[in-house]
């Protein structure tokens, strides 16, 4: 198929630039995308034409910034391909963030790097609560003081190690080299890194940065690796390089090293990230990592979002600044064009305001948007977002609260106001309250006092007050709390529950049961107290898996509740929790959103208010920072450190100024004098723009776009999605949907283990090492794994389960040595992109009759009787025929292999044959696959219908949701 006979069937036609972007497949390609450029779209037609032209998926590498832009890139490329009538499945293409690529690197080479297996992922809060928890090992490196001043507190000083380490681990530095130099604050770093790396390798985590440097080690010390590697991936295309660090640069030019079909995209105009480690150099020097001439550059730089005034505005907001120091300049040089097309005769910048008056102001603002809704411009408040610095700070707040009570909803997830909603403050002064003398077993000596306690009080208070307001209503729950009142007064019995299982106890009763009963077709914000509730049983279940709780006892309550009350809900409350967020609906409709300026990187819509114009440049480094880019980093300074402020402080109202469609507008309660505003770096152009009262500005003329639908296929798997859905609809709305986590989660840990084991012994017959599957080997293994796993899962076995399991894998090898050259791959990770949806499985793959492929899927616990006519005998073998169905689907499609049998394998089988067998036939997968859509189908429109699900007392017992679905029924 040729180029032309691709684009033609797009509805929207490519520029020029676009298509030289596309053609240009081979050597580097530097690709400048302005706002508005169809960056995405570039980038989708691209893999389309590479893919249309005979290259591999799996030669493909694409990153991008964040999984939601890489789950729209899948979705839009698998849409196109369909719409071509090219039948690729993408499941083998390196696409997603940078993060992902790597540890799926780290993973398919995981035996040769220090990486164990059932590592945990630290995501921000886990790691610094993990350095938090163990900060005396930090403090007790010698000369620590120089790093932190003597009354930080422990939080702060979790942080500042926080910074360093990952510092360390995103320059590629030597902590050797610090710990060896003769400055004493930097071989306190050094020794700060040593010992996070040793806490990481305990307690079997890995944070972001660690994926990165472990990655960049595998390839450096492994030749043989880094040649496989760049062989296979011969194409490699990186969005958002801008915000690249130095680490991820090292490893991207590794990659691409052989073939040097790299292209990397990108705007240096909205660098952000310097705080996260992120290098504008990457971009800025790109072309000088390749032989002089080769590196092709294409600059996006037609508009095809916003109003023509728009586009001057934010092109003369960057020319104003000098981006030039002693004959180098830090900045491609361009300049954005509108979309030829008509547009309204009115001013597309204006600005709202009031002077030195905040009532005034925030009246002003309401009236502004009051007016587009009067006059029929605005028809969705999600049309308007806000856009500042901080959305935590008093403007922001103070604004949010003042639209909310005049009635127009403010979706805002990132205030951090988790712990001020209604359901949170109400579920803590629950759990105060039912823990009788609780500030008594807070305190660690008579006159203790944490400023959080009066926090936690406000929230008792409130809730014993929702008794006095309805009495009747609350009856049960005031029983019940006095019962559990009476059970915490002393823990002479243990309890056979947690803070997780009562906060699911909690859900009976109509004071937290409302929150619960909605319809996940409502707007988002009136789901926000559902949401809010999932988040905190999470959080709760977080909590117990650190400390290993899993009941009270007489021995670890008042340690218990001085470590959720006293650090882990501080810690949490005063780092401020952000509440949920769809990054699927990222505006939802019938609100209007306030974001920061970083979170609205990459989205546009209708109207954009830009507040925060108080702001100016601010530094963003200190000393210690000023000796490692001298001495330490793997390349000289870049930027003149001392106009680094200025830069970023530009390119971030840049990418505010540059998210409109419609119209844009500056919004200040201007002052003067001490925090003038606006800041003289915005005060000339603020007082130049024309008021929204100003006659030239007539809204009427407006015609506002509607904000795109995100399009995202959803990734689904039979056991974890399907089989959910079918046992219980309910359960997937809970825990899948909304996010529920599943306390009573029992029986996992021995299948996890036998199928790990029995993996081990067939990774070493593909690596032809059958000589290694002797007894003392097996048993290596079989500890090992047991011992990773019960670290992660928090759970444990019985000596004489575990005996009962290892003699399983063990007659396991015994059995199948004649047959180990069946073996084709073992765990193999499948995927599917259908047309709606993906599909995914995991599944061990042997040799069939007459070069067909046959599955085998390996079952804890008894086998059951294929010739029962027991109707749950018959429909848990009918399930498992369904899975295996599933999984031949996936690889007849993947692989283009012919599947000829389907094998349940249990290795609990002693004396007859382990196996159950089914055939693969095909109107049976297609039957199975329909079935599965349909499931889907169901899902996604969100029917939780239960008329065909009978409830019952031993499917429901064992379900976490139980009280709130059965009421009364499970309470005693």
């Amino acid at each position: 198929m040729v180029l032309e006979e691709i684009w033609k069937i797009d509805k929207q036609a490519l520029n020029k630039n676009q298509k030289e972007a596309i053609l240009n497949t081979e050597g580097p390609l530097l690709i400048i995308a302005g706002p508005g450029a169809g960056k995405t779209k570039t980038l989708v037609e691209r893999v389309v034409y590479l893919i249309s032209k005979g290259v591999n998926a799996e030669t493909i590498l694409v990153a991008t910034f964040t999984e939601k832009a890489a789950k729209e890139l899948v979705t839009r490329i698998s849409n196109r391909l369909l719409q071509l009538g090219i039948d690729i499945n993408l499941n083998e293409m390196y696409i997603g963030t940078l993060h992902s690529i790597f540890l799926r690197i780290l993973e398919e080479y995981r035996e040769f790097t220090s990486l164990k297996r059932n590592y945990n992922i630290l995501d921000q809060f886990d790691q610094r609560y993990l350095i938090f928890r163990n900060i005396n090992r930090f403090t007790a490196v010698e000369n620590s003081d120089f790093i932190w001043k003597i009354n930080l507190s422990n939080w702060i000083k979790a942080d500042i190690v926080v910074k360093y380490v990952s510092k360390i681990a995103e320059e590629y530095i030597d902590p050797d080299e610090l710990y060896n130099s003769d400055e004493p604050d930097l071989q306190v770093i050094g020794d700060f890194y040593k010992e996070y790396q040793k806490l990481l390798k305990e307690e079997n985590v890995i944070d972001f940065a660690t994926i990165q440097s472990k990655a960049l080690g595998l390839l450096e010390y492994n030749p043989d690796i880094l040649a496989e590697l760049q062989n296979k991936i011969k194409y490699i295309m990186i969005d958002e390089y801008q915000d690249t660090n130095t680490i991820q640069e090292r490893l991207i030019l590794l990659l691409a090293d052989k073939h040097k079909n790299i292209c990397v995209v990108g705007d240096d105009d909205q660098s952000l990230y310097r705080f996260r480690g992120a290098s504008i150099r990457n971009i800025l020097e790109f072309s000088t990592h390749f032989e002089k001439g080769t590196c092709k550059k294409v600059t996006l730089d037609t508009n095809y979002r916003s109003h023509p005034d728009i586009i001057n505005f934010y092109n003369r907001f960057m020319n104003r600044h000098n981006w030039n120091h002693n004959g180098k300049t830090f900045r491609y040089e361009k300049t954005i064009k509108p979309n030829d097309g008509e547009y309204p005769n009115i001013p597309a910048v204006i600005k709202v305001s009031k002077h030195n008056d905040k009532e005034a102001y925030h009246q002003e603002v309401y009236n502004f948007i009051k007016d587009l809704k009067d006059k029929g411009v605005l028809t969705d408040y999600n049309q308007i977002a806000f856009l500042f610095k901080s959305v935590q700070s008093d403007q922001a707040i103070g604004l949010a609260e003042f639209l909310e009570d005049k009635g127009i909803p403010v979706f805002s997830p990132r205030s951090k106001m988790f712990f001020e909603r209604e359901e949170i403050r109400l579920l803590i002064g629950a759990f105060v309250t039912i823990f009788p003398n609780l500030f008594q077993r807070l305190k660690w000596n008579d006159t203790a006092e944490l400023d959080i306690w009066y926090y936690y009080r406000g929230c008792q208070v409130e809730f014993m007050n929702e008794f006095t307001k309805d009495s009747q209503t609350h009856k049960t729950l005031y029983k019940w709390t006095l019962s559990k009142m009476k059970a915490h007064t002393n823990f002479s019995q243990s309890t056979n529950y947690a803070f997780a299982a009562l906060l699911y106890q909690l859900l009976e009763f109509p004071m937290f049961s409302k929150y619960l009963d909605v319809n996940l077709q409502e707007k988002k914000t009136d789901l926000r107290a559902t949401y809010n509730i999932a988040m905190f049983s999470k959080l709760l279940f977080k909590f117990e898996h650190t400390y290993n709780i899993t009941v009270f006892t007489e021995k670890n309550i008042d340690r218990t509740l001085k470590e959720l009350f006293n650090k882990f809900l501080r810690f949490l409350k005063e780092g401020g929790l952000e509440e949920y967020e769809d990054f699927e609906e990222y505006a939802p409709s019938g609100c209007i959103s306030f974001m920061t300026i970083h979170q609205s990187k990459g989205l546009e819509f209708p109207i954009v208010i830009v507040g925060s114009l108080n702001a100016s440049p601010r530094e963003q480094y200190d000393d210690i920072d000023l000796k490692l880019q001298s001495d330490y980093y793997h390349k000289p300074p870049f930027e003149p450190i001392k106009k680094t402020k200025y830069y970023d402080f530009y390119r971030l109202f840049y990418t505010a100024f540059s998210r409109p469609q419609n119209l844009l507008v500056l919004s200040a309660c201007t002052r003067e004098g001490q925090g003038r505003t606006p800041s003289k770096h915005f005060a000339d152009t603020f007082n130049k723009l024309p008021s929204w009262t100003d006659e030239r500005f007539k809204p009427e003329l407006l015609e506002l776009e509607n904000l795109k639908p995100i399009n995202i296929k959803h990734e689904y798997a039979f056991t974890s999605d399907i089989l959910l859905y079918e046992n219980c609809p309910l359960q997937y709305k809970f825990y899948k949907e909304l996010g529920f986590v599943e306390v009573r989660t029992g029986g996992v840990l021995g299948g996890s283990l036998l199928h790990q084991t029995i993996e081990d012994i067939h990774r070493a017959v593909l690596k032809k090492e059958e000589n290694k599957l002797t007894n003392y080997n097996i048993t290596d293994w079989f500890n090992r794994n047991y011992q990773l796993l019960s670290k992660q899962q928090r759970s444990y076995l019985h000596q004489g389960q575990l005996n009962a399991l290892l003699k399983q894998v063990l007659r396991y090898r015994d059995r199948n040595q004649s047959r180990w050259n069946l073996i084709l791959e073992t765990e193999v990770d499948v995927s599917l992109v259908k047309e709606d949806y993906i599909l995914k499985g995991t599944i061990d793959l042997i040799k069939g009759d007459n070069e067909t492929v046959e599955l085998v899927d390996f079952k804890s616990g008894d086998k059951p009787d294929v010739n029962s006519t027991d109707p749950k005998v018959r429909k848990l073998l009918n399930q498992y025929q369904r899975q295996l169905e599933v999984y031949a689907h996936i690889i007849e499609k993947n692989k283009g292999v012919k599947i000829s049998k389907l094998h349940l394998y249990y290795p609990k089988e002693d004396d007859g044959i382990p196996y159950i067998t089914f055939k693969a036939n095909i109107d049976n997968i297609n039957a199975t696959i329909d079935i599965f859509s349909e499931v889907v189908n169901r899902i996604e429109s969100k029917d939780y219908d239960m008329s065909r699900t009978p409830k019952g007392e031993k499917q429901c017992g064992e379900c976490d949701m139980r009280y709130y679905c059965n009421p009364h029924t499970f309470s005693e």
